[in-house]
């Protein structure tokens, strides 16, 4: 899957202006700074991972609507702010190996 940073910055402001917040709002909660803020959002800047998990706890959505302009409502949506919260802390390393191994969970047929 190639990735449309394009489509994504622009899904990321849709939905801050959807919520009616600044960048700086969006920025402080997700703990990056306004200029990046505004680089996503025009793609020129690539976020990492981290960084779409955590722009989406802060305009309270999953990072599906960024990534593939899905909303996934679930029961527990607590369950993506827990998971973010575990994969915060995360060096690259482990980021990558986190997302391998979901990639193989998403496929998985028990």
């Amino acid at each position: 899957m190639i990735l449309d940073y394009d489509l994504i910055g622009t899904r990321i402001k849709k939905r801050r202006k959807r919520l009616k917040l600044t960048q700086e709002v969006v920025a402080e909660r997700a703990d990056i700074s306004p200029q990046y803020m505004s680089n996503i959002e025009r793609a020129v800047s690539i976020p990492s991972t981290e960084v779409v998990m955590r722009l989406a706890i802060a305009l309270d959505t999953t990072p599906d609507e960024f990534l593939v302009g899905a909303v996934r409502h679930q029961e527990d949506p607590e369950s993506w702010r827990a998971i973010a919260d575990l994969m915060r802390d995360m060096d690259e390393a482990h980021l990558a190996l986190a997302k391998s191994y979901l990639l193989w969970l998403k496929d998985y047929k028990p």
